[in-house]
């Protein structure tokens, strides 16, 4: 059973019980010699929403060349395949190998981090998130939002895919993500409603355009050290990618860090200007809300 999660904090967390145990390093069933720990020893579990054709694999190995991160890589993707039915690539490998349960999904990102990380690095798929999914394990977690121009967006994916639906492409459900934690942030630990706190967006261009920039930027948004390591990582897949790996990570796997912001220039087929356009909306919402 995952920590019991009670009151909600004004920045959208759940403040544990009196009874809850304090979360530490090398706990041991039984341990009753808890302590309370320092702002630099709690642990940050990050949330990354980000939709398909983004730089979120390349932002997964920023931060997974970190000493002091874990990484998981799109954890809903097995339920998700298995609720929708989707035929993607490896779609039977990926639902044998992973968790089609999303309660025990959820369990996963909040117990305690493994390998002794103080920090864990989530890298969501927002479209993942089914309606069904109970929102309320977010307050858990520091949410970040991870956006791309939408027509940089199509244009990616419609090479592999050529017809995708509005839902394919996560813009509408990453604006739903965003408001449910801006109204979750909304409430003081006693429930009245209080001053909102956005979460952190940060958009793809910017950090192509400047890594370190915006890395610093970001690091600074969650409370945490930038780490030069983040700039920079060996080639090559890792045993923390995803099964669907050897299908979508040829380039990243072939990278060393972050590759230069080069524009697309092609128009967006006519046949997909409608979904284009809805994904704009969605967006230009949080667009004004980016790290800068």
């Amino acid at each position: 059973m995952a920590p019991a999660l009670q009151s909600q904090c004004i920045d959208g967390s759940f403040a544990p019980d009196a009874s809850t145990k304090l979360e530490t390093r090398n706990e041991q069933p039984g341990d009753l010699n808890f302590r309370i720990m320092s702002d630099a020893d709690k642990p940050i579990r990050i949330a990354m929403w980000s939709g398909p054709r983004n730089i979120s694999t390349a932002m997964m190995r920023s931060w997974g060349n970190r000493a002091d991160t874990a990484v998981i890589d799109e954890p809903f993707y097995a339920f998700y395949l298995g609720a929708t039915g989707k035929k993607h690539p490896s779609a039977d490998e990926v639902i044998a190998g992973g968790e089609t349960n999303w309660r025990k999904v959820i369990e996963r990102l909040t117990w305690p981090i493994p390998d002794d990380k103080r920090i864990l690095y989530q890298k969501q798929m927002t479209h993942h998130l089914l309606p069904q999914v109970d929102r309320q394990w977010l307050g858990a977690v520091t949410n970040c939002f991870l956006i791309r121009d939408p027509r940089e967006v199509i244009l990616s994916y419609i090479k592999k895919t050529p017809k995708p639906t509005l839902e394919d492409l996560g813009f509408v459900q990453q604006t739903e993500i965003f408001d449910f934690v801006v109204g979750a942030s909304r409430r003081d630990v006693r429930g009245r409603r209080s001053a909102q706190s956005l979460p952190i967006v940060i958009d793809a261009k910017d950090v192509l355009e400047n890594p370190e920039r915006m890395l610093r930027l970001l690091c600074d948004a969650v409370d945490i050290e930038f780490d030069n390591a983040m700039l920079s990582w060996p080639p090559g897949l890792r045993d923390t990618d995803g099964i669907w790996a050897k299908y979508w990570y040829d380039d990243v796997a072939r990278s060393t860090s972050f590759q230069p912001y080069r524009p697309k220039e092609e128009p967006v087929p006519e046949r997909l200007r409608e979904i284009h356009d809805r994904c704009r909306e969605c967006y230009d919402r949080l667009y004004q809300y980016r790290l800068l």
